[in-house]
């Protein structure tokens, strides 16, 4: 297609970056059909409620300390590479873990698998970030941020209709064919050129960033429970829709995401955050509060995503405000490694809760950590970004 003047018009819908959207698609899809039936699986193999939330405990911490390594490294490799040699690790992970009848190796695994997560992650948001014109990136960015809720929604679906369908062994046997493919699809990407970056792989990030680093720790501590659980009270109600909550979740996201695309966010869309984590809060509350089981589960899901997309996508945009672009790696692997390892021990100390006292008690002590981080998001907001040249459009943000 021509411009006026005649020049070719450059487009973003090409081959890699479909092949991008498909694989960051299928990275989420695979892993929350992983986080709500590997705790079933553990319980099938003696574990009790409480130990079934230590895998997504581990896989967390390795994801989150993968975090402050991963980015900088994919940005000397090159993310192409980075995404070969996690994806053909990944389908070692799965097959092992079809062929695991201990549960101890679960946990032992579980950080690894973290690490390669987090790799997969970073590296497919710098590579589709490489692939977008830059006339175009806002727009394909956009696009490409729809891909991690898709795979949010449809993930625990089809994990909890093949468990009793094809049996756990087999549908890792799946998983591991599927990461198979993406490693020869991702083959077909763009080279790049391996770069000589100064500095240490680890840095610290400025201090200018700790507010966001400790609104997404107090996310974080209240959002992951969310997968490992959910599920398993669902199935103690005996609802017919174990993955209500989650769908509904991912559903959320995306329905406010492409609210606000269409309405506009302002000049300063960070001023929104402390209503989104209202809104996160009063979804937890529903969840935990609200009589009833499945129209509970779909409309605390619904509200609670709505406004955690929100709160995620809001803080990351402010972290590019406020950090030099020299820093931004360091700072976006803090906000990582924040949310990550919060979730860990959200999973670990909110699990216990729930052994012990039901889980009304781990739900709502979830909402109140989650509201505890509405007065931290007001104090953010009211610090003016130090750089004048506004959010990088090449970070998009992930569910």
């Amino acid at each position: 297609m021509l411009d006026a003047d005649g020049s070719r018009r450059t487009g973003f819908l090409t081959v890699p970056f479909f092949v991008v959207c498909v694989f960051y698609f299928l990275v989420f899809a695979a892993g929350y059909q992983l986080f709500p039936v590997v705790p079933l699986r553990l319980r099938e193999l003696g574990a009790n409620l409480a130990e079934s939330g230590r895998f997504q405990t581990a896989f967390m911490l390795g994801s989150g300390f993968g975090a402050l390594f991963t980015g900088p490294l994919g940005d000397r490799l090159g993310p192409r590479r980075v995404l070969r040699v996690a994806s053909l690790a990944v389908v070692g992970i799965l097959v092992v873990y079809a062929l695991l009848k201990v549960r101890w190796v679960f946990y032992l695994l579980a950080p690894l698998h973290g690490l390669l997560w987090s790799a997969l992650r970073t590296a497919s948001v710098a590579k589709v970030g490489g692939i977008l014109p830059l006339e175009h990136r806002a727009q394909g960015l956009s696009i490409f941020g729809l891909t991690g809720p898709g795979g949010v929604a449809v993930g625990p679906l089809v994990g909890l209709w093949l468990m009793p369908h094809l049996g756990f062994t087999w549908m890792l046997v799946l998983l591991a064919g599927v990461f198979a493919l993406l490693y020869a699809l991702i083959g077909a990407l763009p080279r790049e050129a391996t770069r000589e970056i100064e500095g240490p792989v680890f840095q610290w990030p400025d201090r200018s960033v700790w507010g966001g680093v400790a609104v997404m720790g107090l996310v974080g501590l209240s959002f992951r429970p969310m997968t490992p659980y959910s599920a398993q009270e669902a199935k103690a109600l005996g609802m017919a829709w174990p993955a209500a909550f989650l769908t509904c979740f991912a559903l959320g996201m995306m329905a406010m995401r492409g609210l606000l695309a269409l309405t506009g966010m302002g000049r300063r869309p960070v001023a929104l955050m402390p209503g989104m984590a209202a809104l996160t809060a009063v979804g937890y509350a529903m969840l935990a509060f609200l009589p009833g089981g499945l129209a509970r589960h779909l409309s605390s899901g619904l509200v609670y995503g709505a406004g955690y997309g929100m709160v995620h996508t809001l803080m990351l945009t402010h972290l590019m405000e406020t950090t030099p672009p020299q820093r931004r790696g360091a700072a976006t692997g803090a906000f990582f490694f924040a949310f990550d390892a919060a979730t860990a021990l959200g999973s670990l100390g909110l699990g216990w809760v729930m052994q012990h006292g039901g889980f009304r008690w781990g739900w709502a002590i979830g909402a109140g950590l989650m509201t505890l981080s509405i007065p931290v998001a007001h104090r953010v907001v009211g610090r003016r970004p130090t750089l004048a040249s506004g959010p990088d459009p090449s970070v998009i943000l992930e569910a």
